[in-house]
């Protein structure tokens, strides 16, 4: 099994020993991006004003501008550990035991703008950049960039393709047509209708990722992850038309 993660906005800060660009995942086939695509986010990050609408700043968190010029200097940590906010608030993955952490750190993957697809195990620096994001010296949107420096990165493991990703980071490394499954959450009310998830989304994606990592699964096809999901209390279903593996939680929030 193979899960795709999006990233965060938020990161935490700190970390120990210095950014190895070429040990991340796929370091050969997505060396010359990286390397890209982090050189034209420096040159933006010189300029406070340029940089404030591309990368989202406001006044709070002007500060994060200090990053991006010191991605090579400033201490590194798992990718799974860097990123913060509500999918990984709920994954949490620094209270998981010995097991539950190797099951992430060699199943998840987790798409960022700077780096590309990175294994959860990746050791990073904190950074400011979104897949909207625009750089003016890189001469393309980062959709376009990363696609085609995708296209040369396998995704296939043998086994389930689950994509967690929101669209637009999706969008940096689109799934061949036919090749693995989306996530959709949605929530049953009291009436027993379905709707579309909103507050919920991310952490529900966040505690998904954590049961399966606690439970050690690894479904080889969808239909085995909606087997282990009735066994373990949650709701899954699989929409083949759509390629989609449906998540049904009730009134929002995911229980533990």
């Amino acid at each position: 099994m193979l899960i795709l993660l999006p990233p965060s906005e938020t990161k935490r800060v700190g970390g120990t020993g210095v950014l190895r660009a070429d040990a991340l995942r796929g370091g050969t086939e997505l060396a010359d991006v990286r390397a890209a695509v982090r050189a034209a986010l420096v040159e933006l990050s010189r300029d406070p004003e340029a940089a404030a609408k591309p990368l989202k700043l406001g006044v709070k968190n002007q500060g994060e501008l200090a990053h991006n010029l010191r991605l090579g200097e400033s201490g590194v940590m798992p990718s799974i550990e860097r990123y913060t906010g509500v999918l990984y608030d709920a994954l949490d993955a620094q209270s998981l035991d010995r097991a539950a952490r190797a099951w992430i750190d060699s199943r998840v993957l987790i798409q960022s703008a700077l780096f590309g697809l990175i294994a959860a195990s990746d050791e990073i620096p904190a950074y400011r950049l979104s897949a909207g994001s625009r750089l003016p010296a890189l001469g393309a949107p980062l959709k376009r960039v990363w696609s085609r420096a995708h296209d040369l990165v396998s995704l296939e493991d043998g086994g389930l393709l689950l994509d967690l990703r929101s669209l637009d980071y999706a969008a940096l490394a689109p799934l061949p047509e036919g090749a693995g499954y989306f996530l959709n959450v949605v929530q049953r009310g009291r009436d027993g209708t379905v709707r579309a998830l909103n507050h919920f989304n991310k952490a529900a994606k966040g505690d998904l990722v954590r049961r399966l990592a606690m439970a050690q699964a690894d479904p080889e096809t969808a239909e085995e992850l909606v087997a282990w999901g009735a066994d373990s209390g949650l709701e899954l279903l699989v929409d083949e038309a759509a390629r989609e593996v449906v998540l049904v939680t009730e009134l929002g929030a995911p229980k533990r």
